[in-house]
């Protein structure tokens, strides 16, 4: 309890600023434009320089995209089973294989496994979660939104615009790693808001409405994303004998919840907005408890 009641306050937070008249209706976007401007960045050049690159790093790399195949696949098989329409078949395969594995998960991670260990959740969300939102999630909005279309220079440009994706190549691939002495601790000051400032924002999005007709796709989609995927890929590494702290977070991070981001994307796009903000408002509240739970497994 001690390790999530932080973020319960936080998200708290969020949610009582939202009712107060003197904060603006888009307080959330601007709370999120300075994490990923600022915040994320700044995190990620701390980190990922003092990486040591190894067979167990490629882990937290490769296995969001097979998280990603998986919970599609299971979500394609739930959707024809179910005899669900287009739209939701749409929405749960944007929000349910993309899960929140920076705003969520990297706060996450750094309260249940240290600062060390953050280094490991950049990698996943970033080579795996925000290159699957640009690549995938452009394909499934194409495929089933409503006038949403984005080609390939489209979603390269994106891609390579990213302030956190700039970040991580300038961390991977320039000689930053002795930073200055003036430098360091700015960053690390930038570094250290990005908790508080994310979960405020996400408490101030929150929305918690849920569709009664929609009970059975909601349930599902949050199982297969929050507990069926997570456990399977556990007994995975566990049969091919994966071990380390890499493998530990990367399996962390197949328990998050719903993307916030590609929740929006859906709403957009005309994909059951109530069945989407549901699943990512009511799946933030439901990962305090299986966080935990699924920390204890992977020890």
């Amino acid at each position: 309890m001690q390790q999530v009641l932080p973020f319960l306050l936080f998200l708290g937070a969020g949610l009582i600023l939202k009712r107060l008249p003197v904060f603006p209706t888009e307080t959330d976007r601007s709370l999120n434009l300075y994490v990923i401007y600022i915040a994320l960045p700044a995190l990620i050049l701390l980190q990922v320089p003092s990486l040591v690159l190894s067979s167990h790093v490629l882990v937290a790399v490769c296995m969001p995209w097979a998280v990603l195949i998986t919970s599609a696949l299971l979500v394609l098989l739930a959707c024809k089973l179910g005899r669900w329409s287009r739209e939701t078949t749409g929405a749960l395969l944007l929000v349910v294989p993309l899960g929140n594995t920076s705003f969520l998960g990297i706060p996450m991670v750094e309260q249940f496994f240290g600062n060390d260990a953050v280094r490991y959740a950049i990698l996943y969300d970033q080579f795996g979660s925000f290159l699957a939102l640009s690549t995938y999630g452009t394909v499934i909005l194409a495929l089933y939104g409503n006038g949403v279309r984005s080609g390939p220079l489209q979603v390269l440009i994106k891609t390579i615009t990213f302030p956190p994706f700039i970040a991580l190549l300038a961390a991977l691939f320039l000689p930053i790693a002795p930073l200055p002495a003036t430098l360091k601790p700015i960053l690390t000051m930038a570094a250290g808001s990005l908790v508080p400032v994310v979960l405020v924002a996400i408490g101030f999005q929150m929305q918690l409405l849920l569709p009664r007709h929609e009970i059975a796709p909601f349930t599902i989609g949050l199982f297969i994303r929050m507990l069926a995927t997570p456990v399977l890929f556990l007994l995975a590494c566990r049969f091919f004998g994966l071990t380390g702290q890499a493998v530990r977070v990367s399996l962390f991070e197949t328990a998050m919840p719903p993307m916030v981001t590609a929740g929006a994307l859906a709403s957009i796009a005309g994909l059951k907005p109530g069945l989407t903000s549901a699943m990512v408002g009511f799946g933030i509240l439901f990962s305090f408890v299986s966080l935990p739970l699924i920390y204890q497994w992977i020890q």
